[in-house]
């Protein structure tokens, strides 16, 4: 099976070659084939030079795409990564981060579960699913916003915030790309609102999140106070 992984990418030199090789070997041990997309936001490491290197080292075993892009924002790298995955053969696409906080080892679940729903959220509150090593602040601070993500957008999906999913193609294809409205992290929640009101089904998966492995978080604060502000915009936008 074929599918296409997605990954934005900003300062995560330390984490790429390592994260390529690890997706790579999961995926051989379960008959996976992965072409990969790497989104990167002009990073100052130089990851997207070394996304250009393993393009040339690995080609004999899979295909690599390289956006270089000069803007920043993780909502709108994550767009330009799945208009390119729309245009690939791939029916399945996953998107992940590239810092080691989504585990490869879930693929062959989310490929399991794709076959019978249209999109699947890697959830830190289902099942198993936890966040490991996470101070105590940032753990309540994730529990309530996604709480608040869910009453503002109607939804029941328990893991609103995760970057960590797997869609059907026909899903990327029947979304208005031009009329999101998030650029940061908020496009997960904003497109699981779009998806779910287009009448397609979703489903989680349950994920233990890692802290990162090397490298510094982006997601500080004020990244977080704009998510929610987005959020509210979205709502009282489709009212």
């Amino acid at each position: 099976m074929n599918i296409t992984i997605m990954i934005p990418t900003y300062n995560e030199r330390e984490n790429l070659q390592k994260l390529i090789n690890s997706i790579y070997s999961v995926c051989k041990s379960n008959n996976i084939k992965p072409e990969f997309i790497i989104v990167d936001d002009n990073s100052p490491d130089g990851t997207g030079e070394l996304a250009e290197q393993l393009k040339n080292k690995y080609k004999k075993k899979f295909r690599m795409h390289i956006i270089h892009r000069k803007e920043r924002g993780r909502g709108t790298a994550g767009i330009a990564g799945f208009k390119l995955a729309i245009q690939l053969k791939n029916k399945y696409i996953i998107e992940m981060d590239a810092d080691f906080s989504h585990d490869p080892k879930y693929i062959p679940d989310f490929i399991k579960a794709i076959k019978k729903y249209d999109v699947v959220i890697g959830s830190r509150y289902v099942g198993f699913g936890r966040i490991e090593k996470r101070s105590f602040v940032r753990n309540v601070v994730s529990f309530f916003a996604n709480i608040y993500i869910r009453a503002m957008l109607g939804m029941k999906i328990r893991d609103m915030s995760s970057g960590y999913k797997c869609y059907r193609k026909e899903v990327l294809e029947s979304i208005d790309f031009s009329k999101i409205k998030s650029k940061g992290y908020s496009i997960g929640a904003e497109m699981l609102y779009i998806i779910k009101k287009k009448g397609f089904t979703l489903y989680e998966i349950p994920i233990v999140f890692r802290n990162r492995r090397a490298g510094k978080s982006k997601a500080g604060i004020g990244e977080t106070l704009r998510y929610l502000w987005t959020i509210l915009i979205i709502r009282l936008r489709s009212w």
